[in-house]
């Protein structure tokens, strides 16, 4: 009998062929696929952080137009604190960068893309922990960097719009003045109690620092001029006299379940962004498999 011959077929059911044909066929219609849902799922999750982006780029470059910054880019090494549009900036390529791959990584089903955006956000979400964790367990060490911080920007108060503006908030929305007080405004070359400042605004301390009136429709800022000329022990009838660090640090006691519920509500919105590209990524990886036999 040669080989050739119809015996040497294998025959089953009814349906014979050679085991070489019988295999191509077993492969070939493989149930591995790519799941429509987790892709367009994922698509839809990297479009809000890629048009989120797209927002903080726009107010950040337009905020730096505003200042004359993108016409001279020296104006961002003159500033001695930090310019809050910096800050903005950055969260806005971040966003932006990992918007894009993750957009076209699950639409293109590109494992390079979908990888890069997964092991950003495994990377984002642990120095989040980390940070977490050693504010906890170093806090003199926190309360120490935060006072150099301020302390900086202070002296950067009147050097840039964006920065003032930030330290003017932060101080009318937790009651504070300063540092660790109002004093800590000899820092600037504007407020500080020298002889030889000529300034108006000399032993005075900003309008973010006056305690407000409630009879007062219009923000009266000239408040803060010279009240640190006079006794310590009337500052407070018209300014805050506790430090912002002192404030803060009794802010996060009593907001501790806030804050506790945003980090767990943005720590699962990250979770789930890693579960869905790695789901899909899996699923990739198995039709990709099943195509080489």
């Amino acid at each position: 009998m040669s080989l050739g011959s119809p015996a040497h077929l294998l025959c089953s059911g009814g349906v014979c062929g050679d085991p070489a044909s019988r295999k191509m066929h077993y492969y070939r219609y493989s149930n591995a696929e790519v799941s429509c849902w987790y892709k367009y799922l994922l698509f839809s999750y990297n479009i809000v952080f890629w048009l989120a982006g797209v927002v903080f780029l726009g107010v950040g470059l337009w905020a730096w137009s505003e200042k004359g910054v993108l016409s001279d880019l020296t104006k961002v090494t003159r500033l001695h604190g930090i310019d809050p549009v910096v800050l903005v900036l950055m969260v806005g390529v971040v966003m932006f960068t990992l918007g894009f791959a993750g957009c076209v990584g699950a639409l293109r089903e590109n494992i390079c893309l979908l990888k890069f955006f997964c092991g950003t956000i495994v990377l984002i979400f642990f120095l989040e922990l980390a940070v977490a964790v050693l504010a906890f367990l170093f806090q003199d060490w926190v309360r120490d960097r935060f006072r150099e911080f301020f302390e900086s920007n202070i002296r950067s108060y009147r050097d840039d719009i964006d920065l003032q503006n930030l330290i003017d908030s932060l101080q009318k929305a937790n009651q504070c003045c300063g540092a660790y007080g109002p004093e800590d405004w000899d820092l600037n070359v504007y407020f500080n109690c020298s002889g030889a400042s000529y300034s108006r605004e000399k032993c005075g301390v900003p309008f973010s620092c006056c305690v407000p009136d409630p009879a007062q429709k219009v923000v009266n800022t000239q408040c803060g001029y010279d009240v640190r000329t006079q006794l310590k022990s009337k500052w407070d009838e018209s300014i805050f006299t506790k430090g912002c660090i002192q404030a803060l640090e009794g802010w996060l006691p009593r907001n501790i379940y806030i804050v506790a519920g945003v980090f767990i509500a943005i720590s699962l919105l990250q979770i789930f962004g890693i579960f869905l590209a790695k789901t899909l990524i899996s699923d990739i990886e198995a039709v990709k498999a099943g195509h080489h036999f």
